[in-house]
């Protein structure tokens, strides 16, 4: 991919910046590419809006994985509201910085996360940084965090397609096996945003592994029953027109907020609930699609 010149770059406020590329950027590009060697497969988990719960299918992604004994890691990338650290019981670590590179802290299910939330201090500390400063960040975080061998890399993202989504596709693009997933619920509001998402990813050649249709229905506690509760928009056979596979429905459980409060694994705690049940079909497919 030319460097600041691909159909995605366009409107960039960074794309002059990356297109100056210094010789000590080609040196960081090159120690990046080193350390992702080592990573089977890297997914980026991508949303179109906000509140569709991303970070939490990111997390169950990274836990259902260390669950099935794969070695996992996740970055989160989402530089102004970071929230893989509280998902996976980690708030309080800090990054150790040892000659060979960043440590990245260990969470739930021994999952290694590396995330802004241990650079800035307090909980209640913003991030307040304009775009090359992110894009700088984030590429410290691929390049110098020590991350070992790994089966899978989950990058958590924030929603949309900006900063940080170029940044992690353009320091990832020459990596192998570099994927992307998509997150949304039901309603008509948070589909109609994945048209944009499945042009960004085609745009810049990201292969996409498929959409997961997040809070679609509610399990109840009592009997576990699925109750629908919001309107569906786009359905399986319009993605299908697209060539985009949809990978499962995951319905509302009310566990999993408890779970993702304490910084819990909902497999180990309730292993047969529906939420876990659809999330391990959804495993399933995922880990079989990396392979093809």
């Amino acid at each position: 991919m030319e460097i600041g010149s691909a159909p995605g770059c366009e409107g960039c406020p960074g794309k002059d910046y990356c297109k100056n590329s210094t010789q000590e950027d080609k040196a960081d590009m090159e120690k990046l590419d080193l350390r992702m060697k080592v990573i089977q497969h890297k997914i980026l988990v991508m949303s179109g809006k906000g509140g569709v719960g991303k970070s939490t299918v990111s997390s169950l992604l990274a836990l259902g994985l260390a669950e099935m004994g794969f070695k996992v890691g996740i970055l989160d990338v989402d530089i102004c509201g970071p929230s893989i650290p509280k998902l996976l019981n980690c708030e309080n670590g800090s990054i150790v910085n040892k000659p060979w590179g960043w440590v990245p802290v260990t969470g739930t299910n021994n999952i290694l996360v590396m995330s802004i939330a241990f650079i800035t201090g307090t909980k209640e500390t913003p991030v307040i940084w304009r775009g090359p400063r992110k894009t700088n960040m984030i590429v410290r975080f691929l390049k110098d965090t020590y991350w070992g061998k790994l089966d899978y890399l989950v990058i958590d993202t924030p929603p949309g397609t900006s900063d940080e989504h170029l940044s992690a596709v353009k320091s990832l693009s020459s990596s192998s096996s570099f994927y992307s997933l998509m997150v949304t619920t039901p309603q008509d509001l948070s589909i109609s945003t994945v048209l944009r998402q499945i042009n960004f990813c085609s745009k810049l050649k990201l292969p996409l592994l498929g959409i997961i249709h997040n809070m679609d229905g509610y399990a109840c506690p009592c009997c576990g029953e699925i109750c629908e509760i919001f309107e569906h928009g786009m359905c399986d056979k319009e993605l299908e027109k697209l060539n985009v596979k949809s990978l499962g429905k995951i319905p509302i459980d009310p566990q999993i907020c408890l779970n993702g409060d304490n910084g819990t694994s909902i497999f180990k705690d309730h292993p047969n609930s529906p939420l876990t049940t659809s999330f391990k079909q959804i495993l399933q497919q995922i880990t079989t699609l990396v392979k093809s």
